[in-house]
């Protein structure tokens, strides 16, 4: 479904990331996959060559201007184009109230979760054939303001913007651009944000991937500016 489509996958290390990079390959695709440190993405690499794909291991942190350039001339460089982009990296935050929340904690979830898709899309957008598609990921609370969210609520809110504006940018040139919220999975985010639920209550991000499939592929061709729940996505 995606044969020679090239992937670029920010926060691939683990959870979502990790399990989207390996669906993609699976369909065909070449990856290129990015987390903060050689030593989380090196393994996921391996993986995804084990699934019989092409992959780019990328060691950039998407809130730097600098790593996200040398980052999206990699993978020109390698693939020549990007075909599709899923801004996926991002950082839960503390949980506390904003009259407790630290500063610079603050900064460093708004840097990592709404900067670096600013960054990394803006750096990708000239490397982007026309029928391209950006996904980028919201939450449940990038549309419902919750107590204790801050930095994290916050920077989805965002997200859920820069989609809007991307998507009316972009449309011109065939280049879609949609949200996704996966909702809550079995993943070491969700157990942080809540430690008290039994973790067997929720899916997998493997078993979470459809819509990103689906998104990436030419099935989804005139589809921009949307908002989906992963989970509950239906093919039509």
């Amino acid at each position: 479904m995606l044969e020679g489509k090239v992937v670029m996958i920010t926060g691939a290390s683990q959870g979502l990331g990790r399990a989207l990079a390996l669906a993609f390959a699976r369909e065909g695709a070449r990856v290129a996959i990015n987390a903060r440190s050689e030593g989380s993405i090196g393994p996921v690499a391996e993986e995804v060559e084990d699934a019989g794909a092409e992959v780019l291991a990328l060691a950039a942190d998407v809130s730097m201007g600098a790593d996200v350039e040398r980052m999206i001339s990699e993978t020109v460089e390698r693939f020549g184009k990007i075909d599709v982009l899923v801004n996926n990296a991002g950082l839960l935050g503390p949980r506390v109230g904003i009259e407790d929340y630290p500063e610079e904690e603050w900064r460093e979830v708004i840097d990592a979760n709404l900067t670096g898709p600013f960054l990394v899309t803006r750096a990708a957008i000239p490397h982007v054939p026309e029928g391209g598609s950006v996904i980028n990921v919201v939450s449940g609370v990038s549309v419902d303001g919750r107590a204790e969210w801050g930095a994290y609520s916050v920077s989805k809110f965002g997200i859920e913007g820069l989609t809007q504006i991307l998507a009316a940018e972009l449309a011109g040139r065939g280049i879609r651009v949609n949200a996704v919220d996966p909702g809550g999975m079995r993943t070491d985010m969700r157990a942080a944000a809540y430690p008290e639920e039994d973790p067997t209550t929720r899916i997998t991000p493997e078993e979470n991937t459809a819509v990103f499939l689906y998104l990436a592929s030419d099935e989804s061709k005139d589809v921009t500016g949307e908002r989906f729940k992963a989970q509950e996505f239906q093919r039509g």
